[in-house]
């Protein structure tokens, strides 16, 4: 099977079933090539249901995962985004493909000059993937009008949800494994937001994000 039809494959096999039916959306991931994002190794499971190793301990996501996280965030191609985790850059490639400009922050600083290099080869001009620890988001480029976290937190930081414009939307995966939700955080004034619980799923833990405190008996 060729990659494209894995791709077409992918598409209507895993992610339309998993509630992605947006035709943008849908577009994006129909085009974008994921074998881009995948390690040489791993080639042969670039358009499967499964997580694909990185290294350093990080891992891809399956595709589905990525496609609930870009669609949930209804883009409409004129939002500056900020990414936490750039990971492979697949995800960011995704909400590029959304949005007028994307900022990815990757705390590890091999897997974030892969990210570049995978980016670049696909094509994806409006990304700026930085080495930095995302738990603090990137104030000075605040507010953006979308967040997305490409792992999980056992919760969001007030820092992150604090650089939403008003109207802005924040998803992540929140929780300790094994119960985690998809869950969107919308703000709704200065000092105001609204969370929704979207979907249950896993996902790797997101590095330089604090957990919560153990009680031992």
């Amino acid at each position: 099977m060729n990659q494209e039809q894995a791709r077409f494959n992918m598409v209507e096999q895993q992610i339309r079933p998993w509630q992605v039916l947006d035709t943008a959306a849908l577009k994006v991931l129909s085009h974008l090539q994921r074998e881009l994002f995948v390690p040489q190794a791993y080639q042969a499971l670039a358009y499967t249901d499964t997580e694909i190793p990185l290294g350093h301990g990080q891992t891809m996501v399956p595709p589905r995962v990525d496609a609930r996280l870009m669609h949930d965030l209804h883009l409409t191609g004129n939002e500056k985004v900020l990414e936490v985790g750039t990971g492979s850059g697949y995800l960011t490639a995704l909400l590029a493909g959304r949005a007028q400009r994307v900022i990815s922050l990757e705390i590890n600083s091999e897997l974030a000059a892969t990210a570049r290099a995978n980016l670049q080869r696909a094509g994806v001009s409006n990304v700026e993937v930085r080495e930095a620890d995302g738990s603090h988001g990137a104030g000075a480029d605040a507010p953006f009008d979308a967040i997305v976290l490409g792992g999980s937190v056992a919760e969001v930081p007030q820092a992150l949800l604090q650089q939403l414009t008003i109207g802005g939307r924040l998803i992540a995966i929140v929780g300790t494994d094994p119960v985690m939700c998809a869950t969107l955080f919308t703000r709704t004034a200065d000092t105001s937001w609204q969370s929704k619980a979207l979907w249950d799923t896993t996902a790797p833990r997101l590095q330089g994000f604090a957990e919560p405190t153990r009680f031992h008996f």
